[in-house]
């Protein structure tokens, strides 16, 4: 009985963990007659005298009855995109809400990808350890002992990179002060469900990287740690459960860019949101499950995938109806930073700082490395430049752009 409490409780814990992309650049005409003259005969040339920025939709194509936005991004324009939102559904190893996402340039020398997140368990009990090792591994989860960021980053992202050297290495307190937001709310869920005790434990660092094809790169690793006390309530004894969690981000870049690379990434990084009726849905939906288990494992119902399927049924299409009626409201969600987009944002002020700007839609975060920025006021396109004799709306012969201002 001990064994088996501590192995649905990880179950519970798992998906607690889970983090809730096929996006495409969206290129505009506006950068093809950047390189013509202007009225007045001169000439700018892209990634020189200005960088422009587009906002791309990450999708979720495969719970929703219609494809669904669950993330945008800015990438800078002419860039491509693959990847998207996917789902391990309940009742498998590490059941739960991922993603992967990958962004280049047209000629490849920069590169973006979000990596899937990545779960593991351990217990200091034998016995929970070894059915853990039987039923929760796949792709994306595993078991074995509590890591933090830099152990994690070292020992286990490092080596899949071909041993990339780690050149600089920096902890990040603002991005592990966001991840504790949501702890009180964790914290009461998994005592609900039988611990009687729940740490967590965060950790994030910031690294510069010198991969072995000769690039540099710039690899942004937080991890959660949760360490949970299950009491037996028949012997009086208690094992403890840990449950762990990665995120990561990677940014390559050429050699001697280092500067170029990291205003662009700033602008990427904090360019990040999360479409919170998208998000609503599937944590309803994950936390419907990881209810229905709790019950069932107390005897009072059976979990059947009938019941899940409803479950999910209802959460999505309540979650349709939220998106119908964000996108109505001119995506006016993409100015606006939830606590999990703001973990994005504090990554990248341990590499440059961001400047806040405002337009029609709100405000947004840019990076602080350029000094002028415009925007179409659509919430989705940007430019950004130190040349102080660019003005887009006469480069562009469109008179849409308009220079944002910076404010606190």
């Amino acid at each position: 009985m001990k064994c088996c409490k501590a192995g649905i409780y990880q179950i519970c814990a798992i998906m607690l963990l889970n983090c809730a992309c096929n996006g495409q650049s969206n290129p505009s005409a506006g950068q093809k007659k950047a390189t013509q003259p202007t009225a007045a005969g001169k000439k700018f040339e892209p990634g020189k005298d200005f960088v422009a920025f587009n906002r791309v939709k990450i999708m979720d194509k495969e719970a929703f009855t219609a494809p669904a936005e669950a993330y945008s991004i800015l990438l800078p324009e002419g860039w491509t995109s693959e990847g998207g939102v996917f789902w391990t559904p309940a009742g498998s190893p590490c059941a739960g809400t991922n993603v992967r996402f990958s962004a280049k340039s047209n000629d490849g020398k920069y590169a973006f990808e979000i990596l899937p997140n990545f779960l593991w368990s351990w217990s200091n009990n034998p016995q929970a350890v070894a059915m853990s090792r039987q039923y929760n591994t796949s792709r994306y989860c595993d078991v074995g002992e509590p890591l933090d960021a830099s152990q994690y980053l070292k020992s286990v992202w490092m080596p899949g990179l071909q041993n990339a050297r780690i050149t600089d290495e920096k902890p990040n307190l603002d991005v592990i002060n966001a991840m504790a937001e949501n702890d009180d709310r964790g914290r009461a869920e998994l005592m609900r469900y039988g611990a009687s005790r729940v740490n967590f434990r965060h950790t994030a660092v910031t690294a510069r990287l010198q991969l072995n094809n000769g690039t540099g790169g710039i690899g942004l690793c937080s991890v959660s740690n949760i360490e949970s006390y299950i009491p037996n309530v028949y012997d009086g004894s208690y094992s403890i459960s840990y449950i762990s969690t990665a995120t990561r981000m990677l940014f390559t870049f050429p050699q001697g860019e280092a500067a170029a690379a990291e205003k662009m990434m700033t602008v990427i990084v904090a360019g990040f949101r999360t479409n919170p009726a998208w998000k609503q849905a599937t944590d309803a939906y994950w936390r419907d499950v990881r209810e229905k288990k709790h019950i069932a494992h107390l005897g009072t119902i059976k979990m059947i995938d009938e019941r899940t399927r409803q479950i999910a049924k209802t959460a999505i299409q309540n979650g349709n109806n939220r998106l119908a009626e964000m996108d109505s409201q001119m995506r006016s969600w993409e100015a606006q930073q939830s606590s999990q987009d703001r973990m994005h944002t504090n990554f990248v002020k341990a590499i440059r700082e961001v400047e806040n700007y405002r337009d029609e839609n709100g405000k947004v975060e840019l990076s602080a490395g350029y000094d002028h920025a415009w925007s179409r006021g659509d919430g989705t396109s940007f430019i950004l430049s130190n040349n102080p004799n660019f003005d887009p709306s006469s480069a562009f012969q469109d008179q849409r752009w308009r220079e944002m201002k910076k404010v606190d």
